[in-house]
């Protein structure tokens, strides 16, 4: 009898352990695309000032194998100028192919002083596309100096199968330079890799078992049929908010995934998704975690 009794006793205090350490996750998406240029230093620390427990972020390869952050595999004329200071034609992206280019010269790019015009709020300043390192080293330090939680991050991998070796190398290069990062960062506590993309999912998983992943969902395919895409079940489902319901809430808590919606833009979709027992949002404005109840 004393046996059964401390094994339920280990297991009741695990339990109460994991439940007063889970909070609310809060997602800067692109750090805080609504408020500064996305995807940069600037915008991480936005994130930070404003309660972001974790900073989403968007990878890519460069010319010379640099990692580093670009949700677009080409520099978006919408916003981004050239390093003589015009602006780019919209049918000239393709000229400006990250992974042609040496990260030298992606760093002379201008991301946010033009505006991102889908974005009216967004600050304008200058800035570039930062290394992955320079963005974790950068966090880190900012955390320390404003005394805040160190943070965490979820690094998203830009790949497709269409574009291996063209926009990006081949997932198993893709991971290796990605990992290299992480581990020499040690960051791999606090990190998380999600993606569309099951192949790069599948290699982060076998090289690192322990690292959590995120299953990135847009389609109509459902839980059951997007899990089966993997071979091993993901820490976080991770579906545009839209596809939210109770029933899938309710589904992957029973299996013990997490779901973090994307990308939540609005305090009634906030609220609608909270009362839905999501464990986190990404939001490209993270001022309105303000709304949220405090972690």
């Amino acid at each position: 009898m004393i046996k059964p009794l401390l094994s339920f006793l280990v297991l009741l205090t695990a339990h109460f352990a994991t439940a007063q350490t889970t909070t609310f996750d809060r997602q800067g998406h692109r750090g805080s695309r609504g408020l500064m240029p996305e995807n940069t230093v600037p915008a991480m620390r936005k994130a930070q000032d404003l309660g972001a427990t974790t900073l989403e972020m968007d990878v890519l390869v460069s010319q010379d194998n640099q990692l580093l952050l670009s949700h677009d595999p080409y520099m978006n004329a919408d916003f981004v100028l050239a390093p003589n200071g015009q602006p780019i034609q919209k049918a000239d992206e393709q000229k400006h192919r990250l992974y042609a280019l040496p990260y030298a010269e992606i760093r002379r790019y201008d991301v946010g002083s033009h505006g991102n015009p889908k974005f009216p709020r967004q600050q304008k300043l200058r800035t570039y596309k930062p290394l992955l390192a320079e963005v974790i080293d950068s966090a880190e330090a900012y955390a320390r100096l404003k005394k805040l939680p160190a943070p965490r991050y979820n690094i998203e991998t830009k790949t497709s199968p269409e574009g291996d070796g063209k926009l990006h190398p081949a997932p198993p290069e893709f991971v290796k330079l990605l990992l290299a990062v992480v581990r020499a960062k040690g960051i791999a506590s606090r990190a998380t890799i999600q993606s569309f993309d099951p192949r790069t999912l599948e290699l982060v998983h076998q090289a690192e078992p322990t690292l959590h992943t995120a299953l990135l969902v847009e389609n109509l395919q459902g839980l059951k049929a997007n899990l089966a895409r993997l071979s091993f079940q993901p820490t976080i489902y991770s579906p545009n908010y839209k596809l939210v319901t109770a029933p899938l809430v309710e589904a992957c808590h029973k299996e013990g995934i997490q779901v973090v919606p994307w990308t939540v833009n609005a305090t009634a979709d906030i609220e609608r998704l909270t009362q839905l027992q999501v464990d986190g949002i990404i939001t490209d404005y993270p001022d309105l975690f303000a709304t949220l109840p405090k972690p």
